[in-house]
Order: structure tokens, then C-alpha cells, then sequence
């Protein structure tokens, strides 16, 4: 099948020592990595590994040039496999793309079959991408929270970073499953927006200067975490006994400065959170992100950006000059 030319925002290796270059490439399809599924992107969400790559931070992306977009939404035009036909909507994140295999910014996108989750029935192809990697990550945290026991009716539930991607979808998520939720921020005018997500408290960071106790008084039931480092061990102390913390993200810090004490003296649960899960578990989760997890104030979150503004967005997400979730529009 014959495709004309088409637009991709590609990072290039940038000279010794220097940050890759990115910018907008002519291509054709034979140009993308391989694959047996071609997609008609329709649009491609901003994360911030995402901006990560782009800044050359983290040695996220190794080989070039690649197409940047660590998920996307959009049609199958043609597969080998028989069960995804022209014209079904779907959505791919994760398994590399955008990383080690050309990704979604850009009008087409080919990749391996099994990579492709058809759309549940209810979400179109912007929701789907402003849900993406950051969604499903936010909905798997509370997937694993209440498989461990997590209800509305033991307290409250942090969010860090909460005005983060994944954090707003988790606050209004957890806000319609009938949770208190507090979010936390290091951004006070951002408070209006939390609220309107579904945030009863909003609360700034703490000073951790002093230090890292090992308790301190029991306050929370879930932590939905997305810093890392001293602010995580902090809510751990935080967290009331069987209480439970999903980890994903590692903003504030790699390291962990806690002590064995919160989880033999209180019993709390500490889950790591892999956004890159097999596709029986992509399924259920995306089924509930359609049912029971269906958050009810996207608009809220998402931003529509066109693609030629994707280098200043994902210069802004490190800049801490963003909020919520953008998405680039391609067709």
C-alpha cells in the first residue's frame, strides 16, 4: 500500500557532548522502524520521559535519530494480524516505542501487533490520548492499592506531584471511586485546578531539611507517588497502619532514605509501579479506565497543542512550567 510523505518531529545525535537535536522530518513509511502494524496517528501524549529524551538526560534514547512519543492514539490502517482492521481505533504505549523504536510524533506509526490495545468501548481517540502511559499508570497504582486492601471508608489518599499528568488523572480517578483526596504541590496557584479535579485538601510540600523520621503521625491511607526520594520515605512514615504507597516516578530522587520500621511496625505496603505491563493486565486495566476507573473530568486536564509546538511543551514539562496533560494532535 502506497502512503504519501508525511511529518515526524525526530531527535537527532547531537555533537559530542551536546543534547540531541530534534526537529520536523519528511518521511515515508519504509523510514519507521519495523513493524507489522501500520497506525494513522491521530494523536500523541507529552510525558516527561518524553521531555526527558529530548533534553538528552537519563540516556534515554540510544540510538538515532528517533521519533520521539512514548504513546499514541489512532486507526490501523493495515496489520498482519487479522484481529485489527482498517479503520479500528486503538492505542500503543509503552514496549520501547519512542525509546529504542520510532514513536508516535509523527502522521504514522509502525509497530508490532501485539503492542496494540483496541479501544474499550466509550473512549475515543483524544480521551485515549490524554489518558496514554499517564492514565494507565495512574489507574494500575489504584488497580494494585485496592487489590492490597485500599477502601474509601480508611482515610485519605496523597498524591504527589499533583499536578503532574498521571497525578491529575489519579486525583479525579480516586475522586470518583468515592476517596478523600489530598493533593500535594510545591505550586499554590495551581490549588483551584486540584480542587476542581476532585482534591479536598491541598497541601505543599514538607520541609524535609531536617531530615527523615522513621514514623511520624499516621495520617494516610494510600500515597500515590510520583517524586520519589526523601518525599516518599517521608509519606511512608506518613501512612496509617495497612496502609498502602504505589511508587512510579523518581522527580525528587533515585534514592530511598527509609528504614525497615514503617513496614514491621505499622505493616504498610510499598508497590512499585511498572507502567510497561503485559497486555492481559493492559486490558483489564484499560477496561476499568472505561468503567469503573472512568475519570469524569479530562477537559480539565488535557491541552490539545498542535505538533510544531512539541519542542517548546516538552522544554516547559522540565521547567516545571506545565500542568496537567498535553496532548499533540495529528490528524
Amino acid at each position: 500500500m502506497e502512503h504519501p510523505t508525511f511529518q515526524a518531529y525526530r531527535l537527532h545525535a547531537g555533537a559530542a557532548g551536546a543534547p540531541p537535536q530534534g526537529r520536523f522530518d519528511t518521511l515515508r513509511v519504509d523510514d519507521l522502524s519495523a513493524g507489522d502494524t501500520l497506525i494513522k496517528v491521530a494523536y500523541a501524549g507529552l510525558n516527561y520521559k518524553d521531555a526527558l529524551a529530548q533534553a538528552g538526560r537519563g540516556g534515554i534514547v540510544r540510538e538515532y535519530p528517533r521519533i520521539g512519543g512514548i504513546d499514541l492514539s489512532g486507526t490501523v490502517l493495515h496489520s498482519a494480524d487479522p484481529a485489527l482492521t482498517p479503520g479500528q481505533e486503538v492505542v500503543v504505549h509503552g514496549y520501547g516505542i519512542g525509546v529504542d523504536c520510532d514513536g508516535g510524533y509523527a502522521e504514522y506509526a509502525r509497530v508490532r501487533h501485539d503492542w496494540v490495545l483496541p479501544l474499550p468501548a466509550g473512549i475515543g481517540l483524544r480521551d485515549a490520548a490524554v489518558l496514554g502511559a499517564a492514565g494507565y499508570t495512574a489507574a494500575l497504582s489504584l488497580h494494585w492499592m485496592e487489590h492490597c486492601g485500599l477502601r474509601p471508608d480508611q482515610g485519605e489518599v496523597l498524591v504527589t506531584g499533583a499536578t503532574g499528568g498521571v497525578a491529575g488523572i489519579a486525583i479525579d480517578i480516586l475522586s470518583q471511586r468515592g476517596y478523600r483526596v489530598c493533593a500535594m504541590s510545591g505550586k499554590p496557584e495551581a490549588e483551584g485546578y486540584l480542587r476542581s479535579l476532585g482534591a479536598h485538601d491541598v497541601i505543599a510540600p514538607p520541609d524535609l531539611s531536617a531530615g527523615i523520621k522513621p514514623l511520624l503521625s499516621a495520617r494516610w491511607a494510600g500515597v500515590i507517588d510520583s517524586v520519589g526520594g526523601e518525599l516518599l520515605a517521608h509519606a511512608l512514615a506518613s501512612l496509617r497502619p495497612d496502609g498502602v504507597a504505589a511508587a512510579f516516578g523518581n522527580a525528587g530522587g533515585a534514592e530511598l532514605p527509609t528504614s525497615v520500621i514503617p513496614f514491621i511496625l505499622r505493616g504498610v505496603k510499598l508497590l512499585g509501579i511498572n507502567a510497561n505491563s503485559p497486555m492481559p493486565l493492559r486490558r483489564q486495566v484499560w477496561n476499568k479506565l472505561a468503567a469503573e476507573y472512568r475519570p469524569a473530568r479530562l477537559d480539565r486536564i488535557a491541552r490539545v497543542i498542535a505538533p510544531s509546538d512539541l519542542p517548546q511543551a516538552l522544554a516547559a514539562m522540565l521547567e516545571r512550567g506545565s500542568i496537567g496533560r498535553a496532548v499533540a494532535r495529528f490528524s
